[in-house]
């Protein structure tokens, strides 16, 4: 009798019915301050349940809602399995299932940690070795955690489910043939207008005589690359940058500038255009704007996106404006509202909704060139594949452009405004500006936030901070107020959005007059966001009180800076 061979393998365990919410997808780590990296991936808000619909292709409305809690999360599903594949095979990679939690979202709910060998293997984590928090609301993120920096990793992610759910059978969705002519003809459905097309044919021109030229980008989290993977590298406006360097560059005379920051509209976006775009000296020819997707957080419902519009046009260096209009996993932009700036300013115009939408519902095998999964890395951001196919409609344009003959140059100063766009003078002032134009008294608000929103600027391989110079009150120094008296007929406020429970909410008064609270917790994630404290006013001195609200005085809260009129503009 042998005792040299291998024991006879058990029988295998039979599988339960699954949901891939996400299956054959690309992440980038970014670099923690302490060393390795982290790619998170949010799933409240319904984002794990529309993972399940358009990837797993989950049509049950139980199980659809069960996902949304954490309750029925843990009624529905037996157990996650994952796996994880770098170029390194052999280091371990943490998953995190993290609960949010009811008290405090972040901190008070479950936050499982599970080590994954980056070989492709699959690790199946069943819930019940989990201890679970009493205090969990719902699934809040799947993170992977990586030893080494900037990590690129492909990752799936299923739920097994448990006894008495079905989930139909899954079949991955085919990738996209970029050479086929199915394709070139999605891409000319980008296509919206040429408009006037003498800025965009002088800045071709002058590519193609080794001038140099800058083409700049401004946006939200899709313009900062959200989504792409590598994002420097494969994010749309990089691309595109690519697409024209190819076609028109003489060398190294093409030069690229990045200014996407995202969950930001135009409303905070017109004020930090001097800073992100220009603020390098940089007079771009060509600036394309993107916030179609991020809009519905400008409260003036369109008068600070063409703010942003007529602040480029009326530029010295007379840059061409070019207006993209990306698209939501649910179909979604604020087309409508925006593009009749383009109409009025005969600017030109692409649209990524009118390329992919209509597809999107075509069958596999009847005329569907890339399905939602393969084009949205979840429900607000375009994957790669994405990002290629807006870059492609950029491409298109610039074709275009190429080909036609040159228009005169329009007097858009002339030209009657779509809304109202009374801000085309606004200016940032922040701790860096010395206080000239304004009589500043700090009251408690005497430290500086340091926990800011971060983000990859132009071709930067670091995360720089969206206002580092910015005026914070904490729950020690006391709770007198911020006072900014300055000569301008409006006054814009940042400030700080965190899902921190360390953070309270601030009333602002305008001249003795309560105008609005500022609650940093209305978004729950870190970032920078813009209101508008008074508009429409005489241009005198107002005065301008942000004080500590009496529910919340010992937590802190930051004020990232302020938009106003600028008095050398007057």
């Amino acid at each position: 009798m042998s005792n040299g061979g291998p024991k006879a393998p058990k029988d295998p365990t039979k599988k339960r019915p699954s949901i891939y919410v996400l299956y054959d997808k690309t992440i980038e780590a970014y670099k923690k301050p302490e060393g390795g990296s982290v790619s998170s991936l949010f799933l409240d808000n319904g984002r794990l349940a529309n993972y399940a619909k358009t990837i797993g292709k989950v049509e049950d409305e139980e199980i659809l809602s069960l996902l949304n809690s954490s309750e029925g999360f843990r009624k529905l599903v037996h157990s996650v399995g994952v796996s994880v594949a770098c170029e390194n095979k052999t280091q371990e990679a943490g998953f995190v299932l993290h609960m949010y939690g009811k008290t405090d979202m972040y901190k008070s709910g479950t936050r499982h940690v599970t080590k994954v060998v980056t070989n492709g293997s699959e690790i199946v984590i069943p819930l019940s070795e989990i201890t679970w928090s009493e205090d969990d609301f719902c699934v809040g993120q799947f993170a992977f955690e990586f030893p080494s920096d900037w990590e690129v990793a492909t990752i799936h992610v299923c739920l097994y489910l448990n006894d008495g759910y079905t989930a139909p059978e899954f079949i991955p969705d085919a990738p996209v043939d970029f050479d086929s002519p199915a394709y070139q003809e999605m891409i000319a459905k980008s296509f919206v207008s040429l408009g006037n097309n003498v800025r965009l044919k002088r800045a071709i021109e002058k590519a193609k005589a080794g001038e140099d030229v800058t083409i700049a980008f401004i946006g939200g989290s899709i313009t900062e690359g959200a989504g792409a993977t590598p994002s420097q590298k494969t994010c749309y406006s990089k691309v595109a940058y690519d697409r024209f360097c190819a076609r028109f560059a003489k060398g190294d005379n093409v030069h690229y500038t990045k200014a996407g920051v995202g969950g930001t509209s135009s409303e905070l976006g017109m004020i930090r255009y001097e800073r992100d775009v220009l603020g390098r000296g940089a007079k771009p020819d060509i600036v394309v704007v993107e916030f179609a997707v991020n809009d519905e957080g400008d409260e003036t419902k369109g008068d600070c996106y063409e703010t942003l519009v007529r602040k480029i046009l009326f530029s010295d260096n007379a840059p061409a404006v070019i207006l993209l209009f990306s698209v939501f996993e649910n179909d979604w932009n604020l087309q409508e509202r925006l593009s009749p700036v383009g109409v009025r300013y005969e600017l030109p115009m692409v649209s990524t909704r009118d390329s992919v939408v209509e597809q999107f519902y075509l069958p596999a095998d009847g005329g569907r060139i890339i399905s939602k999964n393969r084009f949205f890395y979840d429900i607000y951001h375009p994957t790669s594949d994405g990002h290629r196919i807006m870059a492609d409609g950029l491409d298109y344009l610039f074709a275009k452009a190429d080909e036609s003959p040159a228009g005169a140059e329009p007097d858009y100063r002339a030209l009657e405004p779509v809304f109202k766009p009374e801000f085309v003078n606004v200016r940032l002032l922040d701790r860096l500006d010395g206080f000239d134009d304004a009589e500043i008294s700090c009251g408690a608000f005497t430290e500086s936030d340091t926990d800011l929103h971060y983000v990859e600027m132009n071709l930067d391989n670091y995360r720089t901070p969206m206002f580092p110079n910015n005026w914070t009150a904490t729950g020690e120094t006391g709770d007198e107020p911020f006072v900014i008296k300055i000569k301008s007929p409006y006054l814009l406020v940042i400030t700080k959005d965190t899902g921190s429970m360390e953070f309270g909410k601030a009333d602002i008064y305008v001249d003795g007059e309560f105008v609005l609270t500022a609650d940093p917790h209305a978004v729950g994630w870190t970032h920078s966001t813009a209101q508008i404290a008074y508009r429409g006013r005489e241009n005198i001195v107002h005065t301008v009180e942000i004080r500590k609200n009496p529910e919340t005085k010992d937590k802190k809260f930051t004020i990232l800076g302020f938009g106003y009129k600028a008095p050398e503009e007057e």
